[in-house]
């Protein structure tokens, strides 16, 4: 293992998160998929063995939540093996899906492999819409059955929705609808063109969009208080959203606003970026990446350990590294806490390091530099 480092610009790693695309065979079609999945045979995948020897793997890192994902989870026959082995070594699992194939027994499933949420993606209230941008006719309804079989069985319910102009103007309609589904989290995904999501660049929405979407995260927050969680992904610069408008309100209101942390203790948001720090996501065959966006591998479980992997990897080092990001990421006094979408920057880009470039903020040394110009 690579010396300790350390430094004001230098993020010490601790595992909290590993996002595992157990499959990436799925029966839709969804038009802003970043694996372009398709309903079909993948080879290579990591086998029943070698999944159980990542679980341990990861153990010996840390005690981060495991989300199992896909691809559609449930297009794999062992995926209730892999969970139980991960309970069971003491890891905390969740799931990420698009509800369409949970029957009541399968939720039953779920609940006896421990599995403690699960999460389903909803983008549009309208069923014609949804149907359409998962590729599939019916998925509206099937992801509303498997929500309500969820929610039967005891189990948590969080939706996910993935914001692009399509559906923006619905945002109020989806958490009525997750809302009245009595889901317990709420977490808006901000799309990066990646996959055949690349195909929805034209509908991204703008910097300015972006910026009013979480400021209606944070103001629903305050709102709606602990009756639903939200989370914003992909989108770290909601950090530095939350710092200003929680100085400019405790200024005014006398007091300190904390909207971000869950009364349970379960849920926060530590960090805008995690990739590489707090995060990260290991594929269908073992390939490790900063997450599922960042399409660059930090490495591979069937060469090196995983840990050799999440300590020393030249990628992980540099996302950690504050002092390496450019333009005005690098010199904006909240990049510490937001750090700028890494995802993003590679794909507008082709560099990693680079900017942001869906956020409106101005550091304040360009705005002094403007003011003295």
């Amino acid at each position: 293992m690579s010396p300790h480092v350390s430094g004001p610009d230098f993020i010490q790693p601790r595992l909290q998160l590993v996002a595992w695309e157990i499959t990436r065979a799925c029966n839709l079609h969804c038009a802003h998929c970043r694996a372009s999945a398709t309903d079909s045979h993948y080879d290579g995948e990591l086998s029943t063995e070698e999944a159980f020897n990542l679980v341990d793997q990861i153990r010996e890192v840390g005690n981060p939540i495991i989300i199992l994902t896909g691809g559609e989870p449930l297009s794999r026959s062992d995926m209730f093996s892999i969970a139980e082995y991960a309970r069971a070594k003491g890891l905390r699992v969740v799931m990420g899906t698009n509800g369409t194939l949970i029957t009541p027994q399968i939720a039953a499933r779920i609940k006896a492999a421990g599995i403690s949420r699960v999460s389903v993606s909803l983008d549009f209230p309208i069923p014609e819409l949804q149907d359409k941008f998962r590729g599939q006719q019916g998925a509206f309804a099937a992801a509303l059955a498997g929500i309500r079989n969820i929610r039967e069985a005891g189990i948590d319910l969080q939706v996910n929705c993935t914001l692009t102009k399509l559906n923006i103007a619905y945002l109020d309609d989806l958490l009525e609808l997750a809302l009245n589904e009595c889901a317990v989290a709420f977490h808006p995904f901000f799309l990066v063109p990646t996959g055949r999501g690349k195909g929805l660049s034209e509908v991204e929405l703008s910097a300015g969009e972006y910026e009013s979407a979480l400021n209606w995260i944070y103001d629903r927050q305050i709102e709606l208080k602990d009756r639903i969680f939200f989370k914003p992904t992909d989108a770290p610069h909601y950090l530095r959203i939350l710092k200003q408008r929680g100085k400019h309100e405790a200024a005014t209101a006398g007091s300190s606003v904390s909207p971000y942390q869950h009364p349970a203790g379960a849920n926060s948001i530590s960090r805008g970026c995690m990739a590489g720090s707090g995060f990260c996501f290991i594929s269908h065959i073992g390939q490790v990446q900063g997450c599922g966006y960042l399409d660059l591998a930090a490495g591979n479980i069937r060469n090196q350990p995983f840990s050799q992997i999440w300590h020393d990897s030249s990628l992980f080092r540099q996302l950690r590294d504050l002092s390496a990001i450019k333009g005005k990421c690098g010199i904006c006094e909240y990049k510490s806490i937001c750090g700028g979408c890494r995802a993003r920057a590679y794909e507008k880009t082709g560099d990693y390091l680079e900017a942001e470039p869906y956020c409106i903020y101005q550091p304040g040394s360009i705005k002094r530099e403007q003011a003295n110009a």
